[in-house]
C-alpha cells in the first residue's frame, strides 16, 4: 500500500515537472504574433510627454498620412507605431535645444483593417475585426459559404498601389477538415482593403 502511494506521488511530481517544459515547448512552436502596421482610417493617439499642447488623437487619411503640429505631414501607412514615434521625434528635434521629450503613438481604433466578403456567403458585407484574420476566418465572419458556393474558386482581390492582384485560396481542404494537408499559402492572411470573392 505504501509503495503504491509512493509511486502515485512520484508520478504526480514527474507530471508537475513536465508541464512547464511542455508549455515552453508549445510557446516556442507557436509563431510570434504579427506586429500591427497602421492602415488608412486608423485612429492614433499621439503623446509628447510633458507637452500637453502636442497631445492629439488623429485619424490616418486615405492617402496614409496625417498632420501633426510642428512636424507637418507624417506618412503612417504600413508603419509600426514605433516607427511613427521616431518620425515625430525627428520632426520635433529642431524645436528643442536638448533632447526631444518621449513620443508615444498608440493605435486606439484599428478601423483601417477593413475587408469585404462578397458572393455566395450567408452575410456578405464589410468587416472591421480587431485582429488579423485569414481567408477562412473572413468567410466565417460572413456567415460561411452558402449551399451552392464554389469553395475551390474563392479568390482575394488585393490592392497593390494602383494595381489589383488576385490571390488564390484553397479553403476546400480546410472545410473538409484536412488540416494536415494545408500550408500558409492555402489560407492567406487578409490585408486591409481586401475583397474576398466567393463564387
Amino acid at each position: 500500500m505504501c509503495a503504491r502511494v509512493a509511486l502515485v506521488m512520484l508520478v504526480a511530481m514527474f507530471m508537475a515537472l513536465l508541464q512547464p517544459v511542455q508549455a515552453r515547448a508549445q510557446r516556442a512552436a507557436d509563431p510570434a504574433p504579427r506586429p500591427y502596421r497602421v492602415h488608412a482610417g486608423d485612429e492614433l493617439e499621439v503623446f509628447v510627454w510633458g507637452e500637453e499642447r502636442l497631445q492629439r488623437t488623429v485619424r490616418v487619411l486615405p492617402d496614409g498620412t496625417f498632420s501633426f503640429p510642428l512636424v507637418g505631414r507624417v506618412v503612417a501607412l504600413n508603419r509600426l507605431p514605433s516607427e511613427i514615434e521616431s518620425v515625430i521625434s525627428q520632426g520635433l528635434q529642431p524645436q528643442y535645444s536638448g533632447a526631444v521629450p518621449q513620443v508615444t503613438v498608440s493605435v486606439t481604433n484599428p478601423s483601417g483593417l477593413q475587408f469585404s466578403v462578397i458572393g455566395k456567403v450567408r452575410s456578405p458585407g464589410t468587416f472591421t475585426p480587431a485582429r488579423y484574420v485569414n481567408a477562412l476566418e473572413a468567410v466565417t465572419l460572413a456567415g460561411g459559404p452558402t449551399e451552392f458556393a464554389d469553395i475551390d474558386g474563392i479568390v482575394i482581390i488585393r490592392k497593390n498601389g494602383d494595381r489589383l492582384t488576385s490571390v488564390r485560396t484553397d479553403l476546400d481542404k480546410a472545410l473538409q477538415g484536412s488540416v494536415n494537408a494545408l500550408s500558409a499559402e492555402d489560407i492567406p492572411q487578409i490585408m486591409g482593403g481586401d475583397i474576398v470573392v466567393v463564387p
